[in-house]
């Protein structure tokens, strides 16, 4: 173990919710209480899931070292060893790429919660931490006595229990992390030299601004801005229905090749600016929520770039040949998102935008290699009725008679994974394959149509 530490709450932090429900089912199916008994406190585990911990809610973890007096402590180990398989699906899908960066970077990764040592210790072994800081009941003749062994785990004593550990193990708590989503975990997000507020309840969150703290929410993407538990890409598919883009006339077929969870990578033609709004609209409306590379002038560009960040999008500063890009879809692709890559890169323009042959670069192949994501294609015609390269604006007037927009999405791309480049030409044949027959043929464009494929800021060749 190195000098550096990072230190993990567990519930709301590492895990979504509360772990308090599924920890009594597996103490009343090892028969240490009740089965009546394991809704006990479900009315504080429900609060707590929204507000966070309450003083009640500790005081009943408190309490529970005397209600365990006589437990045999085997049969609660056992139920832990039980329960750890349940806890790992409430794991947040961005905790496990932040405990990985900080093994990657040497640091012990440690799991310092109020939950019994007994019942959470399988778990974090399962989840790879290094070691566990957690309150421990005293034991006598193989049984719980009532006491516990050293402090309550919480407040004030976790930070005792934290420093202890740190001495020990030669740790430098200035040099170390602690995440929490609880305002009771100030002594020790205070203690350490880089704290971060994760889900913050809603004095963390204020105590977490004011001293400008990191703030994040491991259920999403780095960056992503949630409110209340809301972000605002689940805002936006709350209105991606076809009913709320009255200029545009929707024809979808294949979205049910779009997986309902998991990871996947999204790939479309490019043909105007309202691509994005298309592919939101098939990928939104399957209840997912979609992370779009983008050119870093729309990050750049005032108010947009600021929504765009906050949506989860991800910059691409062309022309750099950097691999954060990659790198951040890659972690979004490990969190289970949907990744939306244009391989053309930018809307063809003028003549080119009449070329048949599609041509792209290798983005969405190497990030499929990079994580074993599957790639959709996506084949769209008719976005550039709505919003053609020429204009600055959509043309949202469209109203009496709006254009068609055809969506088109196919299986997953059969790929290599081992060549990007023969790779990237089987992603653009699928995306060919799904467009009309018209798009795959060459075709003469009037002067006017060439006009209206050029950007407003260049000259139009005659």
């Amino acid at each position: 173990m190195g000098n550096t530490a990072a230190f993990f709450d567990l519930d709301r932090t590492v895990l979504r919710r509360a772990s308090g429900p599924l920890i009594s089912e597996a103490l009343a199916a090892a028969g240490v209480v009740p089965s009546r008994g394991a809704g006990v406190g479900g009315l504080f585990y429900r609060i707590y899931d929204v507000v966070g911990e309450t003083l009640p809610s500790m005081a009943m973890a408190r309490a529970a070292a005397l209600i365990a007096r006589g437990w045999p402590a085997d049969t609660v180990r056992q139920a832990g060893r039980e329960v750890a398989e349940r806890l790992e699906e409430l794991v947040a899908p961005f905790a496990r790429p932040l405990i990985k960066h900080h093994q990657d970077l040497g640091h012990s990764v440690v799991l310092a919660t109020t939950t019994p040592l007994h019942l959470v210790e399988p778990f974090a072994a399962k989840m790879g931490f290094d070691d566990v800081i957690a309150t421990r009941y005293a034991e006598r003749d193989g049984a719980f006595t009532g006491a516990l062994e050293g402090e309550f785990v919480w407040a004030r004593g976790k930070l005792a229990a934290v420093r202890r550990w740190a001495g020990t193990h030669k740790v430098e708590m200035a040099d170390s992390f602690a995440y929490s989503d609880s305002f009771y975990d100030l002594p020790l997000l205070g203690a350490v030299g880089h704290p971060a507020a994760v889900n913050p309840d809603p004095r963390l969150l204020a105590v977490a601004t004011l001293r400008r703290w990191p703030i994040l929410n491991l259920d999403a993407p780095p960056g992503v801005v949630k409110v209340a538990g809301v972000e605002l890409m689940d805002m936006v598919r709350w209105v991606s229905h076809p009913a709320f883009v009255p200029f545009a006339n929707f024809d979808i077929e294949g979205a049910e090749h779009i997986p309902a969870t998991g990871p996947v990578i999204v790939v479309s033609n490019h043909r105007s600016y309202f691509d994005f709004v298309a592919m939101g609209m098939v990928v939104l409306g399957r209840g997912r929520n979609l992370r779009f590379l983008g050119k870093k002038e729309v990050f750049d560009a005032p108010v947009i770039g600021s929504l765009a960040s906050a949506a989860g999008g991800i910059r691409v500063d062309r022309g750099t040949g950097s691999t954060e890009p990659l790198e951040a879809a890659a972690a979004a692709l490990e969190g289970g998102e949907a990744v939306a890559i244009l391989p053309q890169g930018t809307i063809p323009r003028g003549k080119e935008f009449f070329e048949p042959k599609l041509v792209g670069k290798t983005g969405a192949a190497r990030l499929a290699a990079m994580t074993g994501a599957p790639v959709v294609p996506i084949g769209l015609w008719g976005t550039e009725e709505v919003w053609p390269r020429r204009m600055r604006v959509p043309r949202i007037h469209q109203v009496i008679n709006p254009p068609k927009i055809r969506v088109r999405v196919g299986p997953p791309v059969a790929l290599s994974g081992s060549d990007p480049h023969v790779d990237t030409e089987a992603i653009m044949k699928a995306i060919t394959e799904l467009l009309p027959p018209e798009a795959r043929r060459r075709r003469r464009p009037t002067p006017e149509q060439i006009a209206m494929a050029t950007p407003a800021n260049v000259r139009v060749e005659a």
